[in-house]
């Protein structure tokens, strides 16, 4: 069977995925299990759909849906073409499947989605079209892998942007990850914060005891600490060992000395008045802003931009 394709991510793709049948299947005994597996949807082990899909092989995807194999046919780990796909970013091969009746909330065993592969492989394209389609933000289990939360942990700001533009929860709970602010911090993505920040997303609420700014001052990363403090992070909140952001901070580092002068000093009349009205307005409201009949310059002040 074909090498996975060089610099995908190792992500997703389940035991299964990478290996053919087991040596003692046969070519005929192989022949024969197809024509059970694609007239029945049954299980199998990963199919020449799965193969076109991962490695982009347009024509040979169409062309084995021509010939009946079943959009949606699984491995034994209920893998998808559609999550090979969306796995390897290949939105024309996204596209057909999805033509061809492809589930786009389909479920791996461990409860992986295409969505989720979408933020794997940092895919816009491909998110947009099953977003489209009826691809669902979030999963019905809380303890399922969330798209938003992969997308937060590798940095893919664009995917942040398009699953709150579809309606995602900007502090979708996740219990063994926390929210996906917290999962942004943690992995240092200044860019995806600031984005979860201004669509709403509780500055404060981290996961357990520990806080954003926790995850942030502990990572030495002054421009993140001085983000969340912009945006109204309480910098007396103790985590789950009762220490304070500034006691996680490096010693005699930046993020250090900025924590110690915020907590020397007050914030502004300013801070304090565009926290107080983004809270009043609500985070549902947030989008609206520009459409008030407002002063461009009070406006941008309420959006932070």
């Amino acid at each position: 069977m074909p090498d996975v394709p060089p610099g995908a991510p190792e992500v997703s793709r389940k035991r299964g995925a990478g290996s053919g049948p087991p040596p003692e299947h046969g070519p005929e005994r192989k022949k024969a299990c197809w024509g059970i597996l694609t007239s029945q949807g049954s299980w199998a082990d990963r199919s020449p759909l799965h193969e076109a899909a991962s490695q982009g092989r347009l024509l040979a995807l169409r062309t084995l849906l021509a010939q009946g194999y079943y959009a949606n046919i699984v491995t034994i780990d209920h893998v998808t073409p559609l999550h090979e796909a969306c796995l390897s970013g290949h939105v024309a091969c996204v596209r057909a499947l999805v033509n061809a009746g492809a589930n786009v909330n389909a479920a791996t065993i461990d409860g992986v989605t295409p969505l989720y592969n979408c933020c794997a492989s940092g895919s816009v394209g491909c998110m947009e079209l099953l977003l489209q389609n009826g691809a669902h933000t979030h999963t019905t289990h809380s303890h399922f892998p969330s798209a938003l939360h992969e997308a937060c942990k590798r940095g893919s700001s664009q995917c942040v942007e398009s699953l709150l533009s579809h309606g995602a929860d900007p502090d979708y709970d996740v219990s063994h990850l926390g929210s996906p602010l917290y999962m942004s911090c943690l992995h240092q993505h200044t860019a995806c914060s600031k984005i979860l920040l201004h669509r709403g997303a509780s500055v404060n609420v981290g996961r357990g005891g520990d806080s954003p700014l926790h995850a942030a001052a502990t990572q030495e990363n002054a421009d993140l600490v001085s983000l969340l403090l912009d945006y109204g992070a309480d910098f007396s909140l103790r985590d789950g060992n009762n220490r304070r952001p500034v006691e996680l901070a490096p010693r005699g580092g930046k993020t250090q000395q900025l924590l110690q002068e915020f907590e020397g000093s007050p914030r502004s009349l300013c801070q304090l008045c565009r926290i107080q009205i983004r809270n009043l307005i609500g985070r549902s409201r947030l989008e609206h802003l520009p459409s008030l009949p407002l002063p461009p310059l009070l406006t941008h002040y309420l959006e932070y931009s």
